[in-house]
C-alpha cells in the first residue's frame, strides 16, 4: 500500500515533467529549426502550422488532464446510506457491506478513500479514480496525449534527420538509431543535446502507442457498456444499444467535447440523479 501511495504521487509529477520537456523541446529547438529564413516565411508556413496543431493538442491533453483530477468521482457514502467515514471504511475493506445497500458497480478505492459509481479504475498518472464524471475527460485525456507524443515524435525525427544528416526511409533506421547513437555518444562524435532529443523519441512512441491502445480498449468497453471493473469482477451487465452506451458517457454535447475541453455534461446518471 505504502508502494502504491507512493507511486500515486509520483507518477503525475513524472508525467507534468514530461510534458514540460516536451512543450520546451517543440517551441524552442523543433519548431524555430523549420524555419530558413524567418524574414522570408509566410505566414502560413508549415513550421507555423506545426506550432499552432502542437499547441492545440496539448492544450486539450492537458486541459481534460486537469478536469479530470478536478471532477472526482463523488462519495456515494452518504447518498446510498452506507455510513460516513471510518464506517465505510471499514464496512468496504472487510466485506461486511452487502450487496444490496450499494448501486450497481460502486467499489471503494484505498488509495481515494471513497466509495464510487460505475467505477473503471484508478489512474497513477492524474492521482485520481475514474468513474461517471470523468470517464469522458480521461478518454479525450489519453486520445490527445497520443497524438500530441505522435506529433512531436514527427518533428523530432525531422529535427535528428537535419541535425545528423539521416534519413528515415528505411523503417529499420528508426528501430537502430538508439544502439548506433549510444556508440557515437560514448565515443564523442554525438552531442549531449542530440542523444536526449533520440531518448525522447523513443519516450513519446511508448506513451503515444500506450495511450492510443488504452484509448481504444477503453472505446470497446464504454460501447458494450461495461468499465474495466466489471469485467474484473465478471458482472453481468444490462445489454444496450451502442449509441445509448456512448451518450451515457460523452452526453449530448459530445461534438464539443472533441474541440475543447470541457465537462462531462448531459449523461444519464446526471439526469438520473437530478430528478
Amino acid at each position: 500500500m505504502l508502494v502504491l501511495r507512493l507511486l500515486n504521487v509520483v507518477a503525475p509529477a513524472y508525467f507534468l515533467c514530461i510534458s514540460l520537456v516536451t512543450f520546451v523541446l517543440q517551441i524552442f529547438l523543433f519548431i524555430p529549426s523549420m524555419f530558413r529564413d524567418p524574414s522570408t516565411t509566410p505566414l502560413f508556413s508549415p513550421a507555423l502550422l506545426h506550432g499552432a496543431l502542437f499547441l492545440f493538442l496539448s492544450a486539450n491533453a492537458l486541459g481534460n488532464y486537469v478536469l479530470v483530477i478536478q471532477n472526482s468521482p463523488e462519495d456515494l457514502g452518504k447518498g446510498l446510506n452506507l455510513g460516513k467515514g471510518a464506517e465505510v471504511v471499514a464496512d468496504w475493506l472487510d466485506g461486511s457491506r452487502s450487496l444490496g445497500s450499494a448501486l450497481p458497480s460502486t467499489h471503494f478505492c484505498r488509495l481515494c478513500a471513497r466509495v464510487t459509481q460505475r467505477h473503471d479504475h484508478h489512474c497513477f498518472f492524474t492521482g485520481n479514480c475514474i468513474g461517471s464524471r470523468n470517464m469522458r475527460n480521461f478518454i479525450m485525456f489519453c486520445l490527445y496525449t497520443s497524438l500530441a507524443c505522435l506529433n512531436s515524435l514527427v518533428a523530432g525525427m525531422a529535427y535528428i534527420s537535419a541535425a545528423l544528416s539521416m534519413s528515415f526511409a528505411n523503417p529499420l533506421a528508426f528501430l537502430t538509431l538508439l544502439p548506433h547513437s549510444i556508440s557515437q555518444f560514448f565515443s564523442g562524435a554525438l552531442l549531449s543535446s542530440e542523444m536526449f532529443v533520440i531518448l525522447m523519441l523513443y519516450l513519446w512512441l511508448g506513451i503515444g502507442l500506450a495511450c492510443a491502445g488504452f484509448c481504444c480498449h477503453q472505446m470497446l468497453l464504454i460501447l458494450h457498456g461495461q468499465t474495466r471493473y466489471q469485467v474484473r469482477k465478471g458482472m453481468v451487465v444490462r445489454a444496450r444499444p451502442w449509441r445509448e452506451n456512448l451518450q451515457e458517457v460523452f452526453g449530448k454535447r459530445w461534438l464539443l467535447g472533441l474541440l475543447i475541453p470541457v465537462l462531462n455534461v448531459g449523461s444519464d446518471y446526471r439526469s438520473q440523479k437530478e430528478k
